[in-house]
């Protein structure tokens, strides 16, 4: 009965007037059922107590391009194979509605730009016509992005996002001359219903409403390209038609069984991005009113631009999640500026010397790199793995900054942005709190505070932080309660001197992260990986006695427990050694009962080269390093920690160790850990049998 007690809730939160927020916080990305579909989503999309729109259509259908539409229409509807009857009444619905909607907002239709795809899905609902109407100019209002034509913004900060995550496939498809607009069209138009089965869009469309974030057609469709990017890589020697018909296509292998996977890869990715694009173009995009010189910025953008206010809010959070964007910031400048002033964590890598001493630049890339890796090994607050950077903000000398980022760049480097509006964004940024939050800044030799001085005008204003005005800002969902780090020093921590007020400035765009990054198990959500046994929304197998048991991940289904296993223990907080040590030394330690060669499986798709150890206690995993013999510690975990282990039924070899602690009659899921182990039933049974020796 637990089971169902959820659609309970949502049968009654729908009886009342409740709130997109009310739906995500009952069904927590549970698939949503037939019949409460419809009324979900009409208040996801916020058309639940609409007026009939319809009434003010004439029935006239007099528009020019009358008769395309018409053909459109029945050809869409030939395709789906239904009744006569249900055809004739489909095809008329489509008419009316496209009809009317061109009428009302003054709009021309044209063949293949995705109205009749993004309309099928809601007539699947069986609503009344003037339902069905609201819910599709809804859903074009919210979620489908401006410019979704050739070469349209919406394609320039898609190709930005790629290079940001994969910048050796980004290379590739530039080097084939493909543009996202060329393959990329109908996922954006449609929200993948012109390439995935009626059956798929419906799961998806059911998180995708839920969360209220219009930017997840970006992420989806990254996704989709990083899945993909062995057979895109596979295919580069290949012609461009060819590439481009397997690229348009992709989407089509996806099945109902992989769209938790899907969109929570998505919301992953999301997570790991600069949010800064999305409060600075959420007006171009999807306000009523977009502006042009904002839009004109992004095609020439050379990289992902990070705004100085997410720059203050990252090194001033508290948030430890090791999956959330923490910067290394690169001044650029030359030296004589930034001895003026700069920010205490900058690492100064003169772009100057790039042409006037390349090899003296390449050493001090080389310092960077190391200071980079020193900065995230020591937890540092000026530590992260995003590389920002950072010119004058003056154009003239900031070309410098960009031969600088297209170096890195160019060697397919990730995570690679740039600082909008440059150190004069920063100057105004704090501007009377200035002195307390610059080290070193000298207001008689700084460029800013003299502005005589500065041969290009006004400084920068305001870092660029648009006002979303009447649209509704994207909302991260998940609460992030990650345990709290070690105790930031003053001589690492950038906002160590930063009033109350900046800080509290900071804090205005602070959002929350969907709870979305889980396993997709029909009887709940599981959270994959990093979940303290803290967090508020941490999901539960129900009904399920605390006992350890194997079993296999039917995409990803629990099978029975095995109830003469040893109940687990609490779970300690999960290692993080970084102990580098000898491989074969370690191998022939004395407590190695045995060990497996295999790769650690990230929820981000990348694999490690590893070993996996068994001892009489604990399971570790030595990640293999670049120098020759040598590894991390990467994981160290105590045997009677593990309830669960299992395969998929598609891969055997991959096997994923969950681990956790009863409550109640509940197994409370914490933490996972997932391998590719070859011959994987010979590891799963030497753990097993070792951790029923543990009781």
């Amino acid at each position: 009965m637990d089971d169902n007690l959820w659609l309970i809730e949502l049968e009654s939160a729908l009886l009342d007037d409740c709130t997109v927020d009310d739906v995500y916080a009952i069904c927590e990305g549970k698939a949503i059922p037939d019949a409460l579909r419809p009324d979900v989503w009409q208040v996801c999309l916020d058309v639940r107590n609409k007026m009939d729109q319809l009434m003010q259509f004439n029935e006239i259908f007099d528009l020019p391009f009358q008769s395309k539409l018409r053909q459109d229409c029945h050809s869409f509807v030939e395709k789906l194979g239904n009744e006569e009857e249900d055809r004739v009444a489909v095809v008329a619905d489509l008419e009316s509605i496209l009809t009317f909607y061109c009428k009302n907002r003054s709009l021309v239709y044209e063949s293949n730009n995705g109205w009749i795809e993004l309309l099928l899905p809601l007539l699947s609902l069986k609503l009344l016509r003037s339902d069905t109407y609201n819910l599709f100019e809804s859903l074009r209002d919210t979620y489908i992005p401006k410019g979704c034509v050739k070469n349209g913004n919406v394609f320039h900060i898609f190709r930005l996002l790629l290079q940001y995550h994969d910048p050796e496939l980004c290379s590739i498809l530039d080097t084939k001359r493909i543009t996202p607009d060329a393959y990329a069209m109908g996922w954006f138009q449609t929200l993948f219903a012109s390439t995935c089965t009626l059956q798929v869009v419906l799961a998806m469309w059911d998180l995708y409403f839920q969360q209220s974030d219009p930017f997840l057609v970006f992420f989806l469709s990254l996704i989709v390209l990083i899945n993909g990017r062995d057979q895109i890589i596979a295919m580069k020697s290949a012609s461009k038609e060819e590439l481009l018909s397997m690229l348009v296509n992709m989407p089509c292998n996806i099945e109902a069984d992989d769209v938790m996977d899907f969109c929570s890869l998505a919301q992953y990715y999301s997570m790991k991005t600069p949010s800064s694009f999305k409060r600075d173009l959420l007006q171009v995009l999807f306000g009523a009113q977009s502006n042009a010189a904002e839009a004109n910025v992004v095609s020439q953008a050379l990289c992902l631009p990070v705004s100085v206010h997410e720059l203050v809010e990252n090194a001033s959070s508290e948030n430890t999640n090791p999956e959330a964007v923490r910067f290394f910031l690169v001044d650029c400048r030359p030296a004589e500026q930034y001895n003026s002033g700069h920010l205490s964590t900058a690492f100064h890598l003169d772009s100057n010397l790039m042409l006037q001493e390349p090899i003296a630049f390449q050493t001090a890339v080389q310092g960077l790199l190391r200071s980079q890796k020193n900065a995230i090994e020591a937890n540092s607050n000026a530590g992260g793995e995003h590389l920002c950077f950072l010119g004058s903000g003056r154009l003239e000398e900031d070309q410098y900054t960009h031969m600088v980022v297209a170096s890195f760049l160019q060697k397919n480097t990730k995570y690679v942005s740039l600082l909008t509006g440059g150190y004069e964004a920063i100057h105004e940024y704090f501007g009377d709190n200035m002195i307390d939050c610059l080290e070193d800044h000298d207001p008689l030799k700084c460029l800013v505070c003299n502005k005589e001085q500065l041969p290009y005008g006004k400084s920068v204003n305001n870092n660029n932080i648009t006002n979303p005005g009447s649209v509704k800002q994207p909302e991260n969902r998940r609460n992030n309660n990650a345990p709290e780090g070690p105790e930031r020093k003053p001589t690492v921590d950038l906002f160590s001197k930063l009033s109350s007020v900046m800080k509290s400035k900071s804090a205005e765009v602070k959002g929350k992260l969907i709870d979305y990054i889980s396993n997709p198990n029909p009887n709940g959500p599981v959270p994959e990986k990093h979940v303290s046994r803290t967090e508020r929304n941490g999901k539960r197998y129900r009904n399920v006695p605390p006992v350890f048991s194997i079993g296999e991940d039917q995409d990803d289904e629990d099978l029975p427990p095995s109830n003469d296993l040893p109940s687990p223990q609490p779970l300690p907080n999960r290692e993080s050694p970084d102990d580098v040590v000898s491989i074969q030394s370690y191998l022939k330690q004395s407590d190695v009962i045995r060990h497996f060669k295999c790769q650690e499986v990230h929820l981000n798709g990348y694999m490690y080269d590893s070993y996996l150890l068994v001892t009489a206690s604990h399971i570790i995993v030595l990640r293999e390093l670049d120098r020759k013999d040598k590894a991390r510690i990467i994981v160290r975990r105590p045997l009677q920690s593990i309830v669960k282990i299992t395969a998929k039924k598609r891969h055997r070899d991959l096997i994923t160790f969950k681990y956790g602690y009863p409550e109640e009659e509940n197994l409370v899921i914490t933490d996972m850990d997932r391998f590719l182990i070859p011959n994987a039933s010979e590891a799963t049974e030497l753990i097993s049998k070792h951790i029923i020796k543990q009781t």
